[in-house]
């Protein structure tokens, strides 16, 4: 089976343009089950560009157009070497073109589209989405979404690649960790944690922002004065971006692993400012690497999990609370959940049982 694969190496964050979760994710899981073909350009360039993220020459729109026809050109190529079974993509619409989307299907090639912030953001890929044969998408909320615009959806839900994620042989340090960006209410919820004796470290874009008092207004001028509008973390617990390896081995070094899976949805069409939880790739990367992982419940989640027994989740900051305690002073059952989490994670929840699904569901022979 031959795919032509089109996505950039890491999450659409300029915060973290060196991490490369996609390319260890979706990539390195589609090399082991076929014969992989990329594109000529560099797709985190051309996101740099359609995005206006880096000085080029060409405007957002004129990049959008490039890209859109470069790709058209070498999936020709490709094509006249041997048929493409499959285009696989992970594309915004400001990144290509609706009509080179149909002219790579003109030529018989099955399309699919990955994309999983649909739950706040949908609106970044309405355009596209109709133009792809199918849309392979890991939120069930979103499902209707797709349809509401005429495209074809198929859901899978989100994986971790165990060749990547996995547990390390080092010692625990830390007690409870977050790694991630500082966002809606993680702030708060981490603070209170810290309020209440939790020794809990944080690390990500945003967090070292968070140390600093905002000046701006005579309100704030005072309140700074006082020291009222600082974070009460200290210094030794906040830390910046971490590198894809040292997330991974963060899970490995803390006895408990923190998510928190709000979203404010900022898509017009869609309940805007309304805060919900979704699943995230770090349901499946945690666990995968061994972690002692507690997140917000979210309904799906019970589909993939056995909640308290492979993971734990909570409602409330009360509840998160009451059961980081728990758990502290019992480490001999969460060492069992992180060790019943891991295998659940390495039986079902890998990146090539994902795919091996969608293949069935498309109707792709990959034999």
């Amino acid at each position: 089976m031959k795919i032509f694969y089109a996505s950039l190496d890491s999450a659409n964050n300029a915060a973290m343009p060196e991490s490369n979760i996609w390319r260890d994710n979706l990539y390195r899981s589609l090399q082991k089950m076929a014969d992989v073909v990329l594109p000529s350009f560099s797709v985190s360039q051309q996101y740099a560009e359609c995005f206006a993220r880096k000085k080029s020459e060409r405007t957002p729109a004129e990049a959008r157009n490039y890209y859109s026809y470069k790709l058209l050109e070498d999936v020709k190529k490709e094509e006249k070497k041997g048929h493409i079974n499959l285009f696989f993509s992970y594309y915004y619409s400001i990144c290509i073109l609706p009509a080179v989307i149909d002219k790579i299907k003109d030529l018989g090639i099955i399309t699919v589209n990955f994309y999983c912030n649909n739950i706040h953001q949908f609106d970044l890929v309405s355009e596209i989405a109709p133009h792809y044969d199918y849309c392979m998408f890991p939120e069930r909320e979103a499902l209707q979404k797709y349809i509401d615009v005429g495209a074809n959806p198929v859901h899978i839900q989100m994986a971790a690649n165990p060749d990547i994620y996995k547990p390390y042989p080092i010692n625990r340090e830390y007690d409870v960790t977050f790694v991630g960006q500082n966002y809606l209410s993680r702030q708060d919820y981490v603070e209170y944690l810290y309020r209440k004796g939790i020794d809990v470290h944080v690390r990500g874009p945003g967090w070292e922002k968070a140390l600093m008092p905002n000046k701006r207004g005579i309100i704030n001028e005072v309140k700074s004065k006082f020291g009222l509008n600082k974070s009460v973390l200290p210094k030794t617990n906040v830390g910046g971006p971490l590198s894809d390896e040292q997330l991974i081995k963060m899970y490995s070094r803390s006895i408990i692993s923190l998510n928190f899976s709000e979203v404010v949805v900022s898509d017009e069409k869609y309940d805007p400012g309304a805060i919900k939880r979704h699943i995230r790739l770090r349901d499946f990367e945690a666990p995968m690497s061994g972690a002692f992982y507690i997140t917000g419940y979210q309904d799906e989640l019970k589909e993939y999990y056995e909640v308290d027994k492979e993971i734990v989740c909570y409602d409330t900051k009360e509840e998160l609370l009451e059961k980081i305690r728990y758990y502290l002073k019992h480490p001999d059952e969460a060492e069992a959940i992180r060790i019943a989490g891991h295998n659940r994670a390495l039986k079902d929840h890998t990146w090539e049982n994902r795919f091996t699904e969608l293949f069935n569901k498309i109707g792709l022979n990959h034999e």
